[in-house]
């Protein structure tokens, strides 16, 4: 229980109120139950969706980024060119670099580029690369026709070289 004092102080006259306060149970459990319950729901939301998005290639909408052989200081591939933005410290750069390799190991039109985004940081900022590992795909003049932010699984990238004619 609290004492509120109200005063008067025109008259010098104080006056005291006694208050009850709802006992520690449901008032209190409700308001840090509340938060708790809106942060769990967010974050695993997020996750959902970061989930799903992780590694998916996005394409449709060109960039409008060319690249070229001299600017990559290796030669594009005749029809597809799989260049990955990797870091030092990135454990899925690694395993993505394993899976790209493997997958495009008989694909004599296809060329895979493992760049480190540390030291090409003036690519990466051109090319509005956020995140590692990021896996560009290139037409064979070196037009970006697509996107993988995240590891992608074997059949994503099959299915976008495919796409590219």
């Amino acid at each position: 229980a609290y004492e509120i004092y109200q005063c008067d102080w025109s008259s010098d006259v104080c006056s005291s109120d006694l208050i009850v306060r709802a006992p520690l149970g449901q008032t209190t459990l409700m308001k840090s139950f509340l938060p708790i319950s809106i942060a769990l729901l967010a974050a695993t939301g997020f996750g959902f969706w970061y989930r799903f998005n992780s590694g998916r290639i996005k394409g449709g909408k060109s960039h409008g980024h060319r690249l070229s052989e001299r600017e990559l200081n290796k030669p594009l591939g005749s029809r597809v060119t799989l260049l990955q933005f990797s870091s030092a410290f990135c454990t899925p750069c690694r395993a993505t670099k394993a899976l790209i390799s493997a997958t495009i190991e008989n694909m004599d039109d296809v060329v895979h580029i493992d760049l480190d985004a540390e030291s090409n940081l003036d690519l990466v900022n051109r090319l509005e690369v956020t995140s590692t590992p990021t896996t560009l795909i290139l037409n064979r003049k070196g037009i970006e026709v697509g996107r993988a932010v995240g590891a992608p699984s074997k059949a994503q990238i099959l299915s976008a070289i495919e796409a590219v004619k």
